[in-house]
């Protein structure tokens, strides 16, 4: 399992950014969960996503698991950082 904590860094005029980061999720075959306080989601779910705060400088753990695990992790780090935003 490769995990990361970041804190969160969006332009806030980013419309979509729950579905981008999905997308950049669902890339990878790697389990991806986003865990902010209590609550754990699926990174890969868009409805799961959508209940999970990504509000800047909230803090994220991000956990992966499988075998591109470490590039998952990055990607979703770089992403919550904005030093990978893609659209």
């Amino acid at each position: 399992m490769a995990s990361s904590t970041v804190v969160v860094n969006l332009p806030k005029e980013m419309d979509r950014k729950v579905a981008i980061l999905v997308q950049v999720a669902s890339q990878y075959n790697a389990r991806i969960h986003l865990i902010c306080g209590n609550k754990k989601v699926n990174a890969k779910s868009i409805m799961g996503m959508m209940t999970l705060p990504l509000n800047n400088n909230d803090e994220i753990d991000i956990e992966a698991d499988g075998a591109d695990e470490v590039a998952a992790v990055e990607a979703i780090a770089a992403f919550l950082t904005n030093k990978a935003v893609t659209a």
